[in-house]
């Protein structure tokens, strides 16, 4: 038993190094963030030069795939696009461009003007000069963000406090009352007696199997949880899932796919949706809800061949799994054509690219020159005889700007100035519905244009139509939001990303209605914590905020005793993960530094797994106080009786030995507990508002049912007891075998409690005993192995047993069962009052 006891001494010394050097790993995972060397310009010469030998006044050079080592200003920018993503939350790389003016109050993810440490360039180039360093950059900040934020205690773990003390304090309190008692009683001369008395009380009133049960209960709740992809990185976590009031999610790869999807494509003469989930090139094209083959009109026809040859990605099936090479946004429109059955492969051969002009920050479009071979001018007839056509996408203002002409049907009219209102009108709803909206034109072509003819080859085009696209959002969430809503947990959305776009998507899912107030990182940034903490009350999305913004909501929110789960994947959550409830990582897409900062890492990157992993923490819950009402309500049932014996017997005598109450606290309590701790979840889990994470253990009657269970419990064993001592002195024997006696009802009789704790409403005849075989395993496992401490000589020795007749052996199964018909008769009750 002392290893047991230094087995859980040992374990939740491990599990608090690793709470405590939670944040030592986050920091040295933002090392691995800082590029090892760097391009710098010294002494009219560049250099390569260590990262953390760069001061302000430095001027470095960026290429594509180098690493930002330092925040800083750019001086020059040739189409620099940079992914901030670890920063700011946002999925699409940003264009940067060194000339751009900002307003004084533009938030992080708005300065494209400027570079930040631990970013990554994805294309062109530029020259910086380097501002701020070390712990002075945007990731430093998010450094000393993560050291100054304090763990709180898991309402668990405050929960256990609370029990702790209160068991300590009234077994103080018992203890000194019975020995006071018979001291007056008997006087001085008894004290021996007492002591040994109230030895038996202190160790019966603690329940020492209670940690490792509830370190089991724990990890089983994890290893469930793994089951549903959300792997636990702290135990007490568990539980504390059950507690949670408010979910603050991230928008990109949580509640979408993070996969551009294209939704709309519309011409002046036609408006589609199309059907289908991620990159599968598979469904229909929708018109006024009928099924419409787009090849068949030349409009959308000519505009699907626009997004299939004007396209620089690559649409692949590895694995089963389909999968773009290149930009997501070129990714969803070659996924577009290839579910009107157009090949990629196959146009490129017959329609062989020619000439380019690429897209650039300041072009805001991209052009490609086609060739009609001589075997394909059943595919080139679309635009005529011209043996050239050349195809654009781009920004919807400026493409058709450049537009003289549009296309309707099959046939080519002049642009007129409606039609251009029409175009931009339908671009803009568009974009208010948070759709990435690209314009699509062509012009055929009697010669191929030469490299440096840009600007004249892309005038004079025609109108082909628009095509919107969204980062769309997994399937199965607006079911998770709705479940979080009707289980009384709040959803939040906090994102980097624009407000419309976050507006839309919140909207789609549920998250507010359609006048639902969204709160941008500016509009936050002029608010006091006092005002914010009475913000969050009304707003539920968040948009284009900075790390501190996160930071500050999760503690406005924890300011109005919400227990607050948030979730991240870039560095910029590090932060406010840290400072939640429960901090919730992206398995797939986080960073090292998020992960390291979290309780909880998605697998699946998923809000759903969200929702599911709080089910099984409500559960664990649940079935921690379950055993705490079975545990509980058993020692105080010990203590009383130990505490009556004195006062009750004709000797100052006890009937347990302080080895007969650890066997129970470990052994005949600790079996079925840990069996309650598997309980399966009710129906109703789900259905009711989570529990007030203030409330105490013994809240909604647990402290009164388990002071009435131990008043009974010991009325049942005083009852043995003073039949059996009178027993022991009539019949032939050792009279002192009504310890025996008393020892056996009190342990039998907790197997009828285990039985008839699993549900409070339910009678027991009502349960499936298959619903939970590990509890009818446990009473029957932990029956067996009291009996042999009876009948099995070496064990009743080391035990101090006596041999039981079958007649005193059918009393106590007699006595032991009137707790169980008690536990039966309250539910019936209950449900009496219910009805009444």
């Amino acid at each position: 038993m002392r290893s047991q006891f230094f087995a859980i001494v040992v374990l939740n010394g491990v599990l608090g190094y690793f709470q405590e050097s939670r944040a030592e790993k986050a920091l040295a995972a933002l090392k691995q963030l800082s590029s090892p060397n760097v391009r710098v310009m010294r002494d009219g010469r560049l250099q390569d030069v260590p990262a953390q030998d760069l001061v302000p006044g430095d001027i470095t050079l960026l290429e594509a795939g180098v690493q930002v080592a330092a925040d800083g200003r750019l001086l020059e920018s040739v189409n620099l696009q940079i992914r901030e993503s670890a920063l700011t939350g946002e999925a699409h790389a940003v264009t940067k461009r060194a000339q751009e003016v900002l307003a004084a109050d533009a938030t992080l993810g708005d300065r494209t003007n400027l570079v930040f440490q631990g970013t990554e360039v994805v294309q062109g180039r530029g020259t910086v000069l380097i501002t701020r360093t070390g712990m002075a950059t945007e990731l430093g900040r998010i450094a000393a963000m993560i050291q100054g934020v304090e763990s709180e205690p898991t309402p668990l773990q405050q929960r256990m406090d609370q029990l702790g003390n209160t068991l300590v304090s009234g077994s103080l309190i018992l203890v000194a009352i019975v020995v006071i008692g018979g001291v007056v009683q008997a006087g001085w001369g008894a004290f021996e007696s007492l002591l040994e008395v109230s030895l038996s009380m202190a160790v019966a009133v603690v329940p020492e199997g209670l940690p490792a049960v509830i370190t089991v209960t724990l990890a089983i709740g994890t290893q469930r949880m793994v089951r549903r992809h959300a792997l636990i990185r702290r135990l007490p976590a568990v539980e504390t899932l059950g507690s949670v009031t408010t979910i603050c999610s991230d928008k990109t790869g949580t509640l979408t796919q993070n996969k551009m999807v294209v939704q709309t494509l519309q011409t002046l003469n036609h408006t589609c949706v199309t059907t289908g989930h991620g990159y599968t090139p598979e469904g229909d094209f929708l018109e006024r809800e009928q099924t419409l083959n787009p090849l068949e009109q030349p409009d959308l026809a000519l505009l699907l061949l626009d997004c299939m040859l004007c396209n620089d990605a690559i649409l692949q099936k590895e694995h089963g799994e389909w999968s773009i090479l290149g930009d997501p946004t070129e990714g969803a429109l070659i996924v577009l054509a290839s579910k009107a059955a157009l090949s990629h492969g196959h146009l490129n051969r017959q329609l062989p690219r020619v000439a380019e002009f690429p897209f650039s920050s300041e072009r805001k479009r991209m052009s490609v020159v086609v060739q009609a071979a001589a075997s394909s001018r059943e595919v080139a007839i679309t635009w005529g005889d011209a043996p050239y056509c050349l195809f654009a996408k781009g920004s919807p203002e400026l493409l058709l700007g450049r537009c003289s002409q549009v296309q309707i049907a099959d046939s080519v009219q002049p642009l007129s100035k409606a039609q251009y209102g029409q175009i931009l009108d339908s671009n803009a709803k568009m974009a208010s519905c948070g759709m990435r909206v690209l314009g699509f034109a062509y012009r055929p072509l009697q010669t191929c244009p030469a490299d440096d003819t840009a600007d004249t080859a892309e005038q004079a085009l025609i109108w082909l139509g628009l095509v919107g696209m969204i980062d769309a959002p997994r399937p199965e969430v607006a079911d998770a939001v709705q479940r979080c809503l009707q289980a009384g947990i709040r959803p939040m959305m906090i994102t980097g990303d624009h407000q419309l776009t976050a507006k839309a998507l919140a909207e789609d899912l549920g998250f507010i209605s359609d006048n639902g107030q969204v709160l941008s990182g500016t509009e936050l940034e002029k608010l006091s914590q006092p005002d914010l903490e009475g913000a969050v009350a009304n707003v539920s999305v968040y948009a284009r905020v900075s790390p501190e913004h996160k930071l500050r909501i999760v503690q406005a929110l924890q300011k109005q005793h919400q227990v607050v789960a948030m979730t991240g994947d870039g560095v910029n959550d590090a932060p406010a993960l840290k400072q939640s409830d429960i901090g919730i990582a992206m398995g797939m897409a986080g960073t090292d530094v998020s992960k390291e900062a979290s309780d909880m890492v998605l697998l699946d990157d998923n809000f759903a797994t969200i929702v599911a992993a709080t089910e099984e923490g409500r559960v664990v819950y649940n079935n921690i106080r379950r055993f705490v009402k079975y545990i509980l309500g058993s020692n105080i049932g010990e203590v009383l009786t130990i505490a009556a014996s004195p006062m009750l017997l004709p000797i100052l005598d006890v009937p347990l030995t302080p080895l007969q109450i650890l066997w129970m606290n470990l052994v005949t309590d600790g079996f079925p507990a840990l069996a309650l701790a598997v309980e399966p979840s009710d129906s109703t889990v789900m259905q009711r508002p989570p529990h007030d994470p203030k409330e105490s253990i013994f809240a909604r009657g647990l402290g009164a049912y388990m002071i009435r269970i131990g008043l009974v419990f010991t009325v049942i064993a005083v009852s043995l007891m003073y039949w059996s001592y009178n027993h022991a002195l009539t019949h032939p024997g050792d009279p002192a075998r009504w310890k025996t006696m008393v020892f056996t009802t009190l342990c039998l009789a907790q197997m009828g409690h285990a039985i008839a704790v699993r549900s409070d409403i339910q009678f027991t005849a009502q349960l499936s005993l298959f619903s939970n075989p590990f509890v009818l395993g446990a009473v029957i496992l932990t029956t067996v192995l009291q009996l042999m401490l009876v009948y099995v000589e070496p064990l009743r020795d080391f035990f101090g047993t006596q041999l039981l007749s079958p007649t005193e052996l059918a009393v106590c199964f007699g006595f032991s069962t009137l707790l169980f018909v008690w536990v039966e008769f309250e539910k019936l009750i209950r449900r009496l009052v219910k009805r009444c």
